[in-house]
């Protein structure tokens, strides 16, 4: 089955979209991608394997989450989300531990994005939050990155205090892409209670890496936006 799949992907793979995605997701000398190796697969093409291949074992589908091949990686949390939503609480939990014993291969936001929310969020909803308390204080921009996106699991069950929590944790980090996250999880969570991150930004905002605040209040009405970016709330 393994090699099938191989097969199958490659013969999807494209060295035009491939060089694209190298550059687009930074796998130069020094850059967050560094030497990570593209095929060139559309993800609506993955998305499609993955439903394909969701009864794949999970000691196959660990074979590709490990793969130095970006699509390959993706393949196998796509297929992961795929037997963790089927699973029951074992399953859940075997993935789930899975998940965060293999961050280092998580490790481009794309990677964190479709899958966070979907293994780790999901799995504690109705549980401990410590472990994304860990992962926000990780030295890993990866596993941070998890950390906040994964609150947009209880988000959308507008359950808003692990992100503001998780966020305050993060107001300080260096990575931009980390000022992303986090500024995107509080728009997400002003889509649905504006009040409740207005309160948590004239708390922060003055502090917030620029990046982080442009995200934040992105949906504002222009003239709210523009006195928060000008420092005047």
């Amino acid at each position: 089955m393994v090699n099938e799949i191989k097969k199958r992907l490659r013969k999807l793979g494209n060295k035009e979209r491939a060089e694209v995605s190298r550059r687009y997701f930074k796998t130069g000398p020094g850059e967050y991608g560094e030497g990570d190796i593209f095929l060139g697969i559309p993800v609506p093409e993955l998305r499609k394997l993955a439903k394909t291949y969701r009864h794949l074992t999970l000691k196959d589908t660990t074979k590709f989450l490990q793969s130095p091949i970006h699509e390959e990686r993706l393949l196998a949390l796509l297929i992961l989300i795929h037997i963790f939503s089927a699973g029951d609480e074992s399953i859940k939990k075997e993935i789930f531990d899975l998940y965060l014993n293999n961050t280092r291969y998580i490790n481009n936001w794309d990677l964190v994005d479709a899958s966070a929310p979907y293994i780790v969020g999901a799995y504690l909803v109705h549980k401990s939050k410590k472990a994304l308390y860990r992962l926000a204080k990780s030295e890993d921009l990866w596993e941070r990155r998890i950390a906040i996106m994964s609150t947009f699991k209880f988000i959308r069950q507008a359950e808003f205090s692990e992100t503001l929590k998780i966020a305050e944790i993060l107001i300080a980090d260096k990575e931009d892409l980390i000022h992303k996250a986090v500024g995107w999880m509080l728009r997400e969570v002003g889509k649905r209670n504006v009040q409740i991150e207005e309160q948590f930004l004239r708390l922060y905002y003055k502090n917030m890496p620029r990046t982080m605040l442009r995200y934040a209040v992105e949906k504002f009405p222009q003239a709210k936006r523009q006195l928060y970016l000008a420092g005047i709330i």
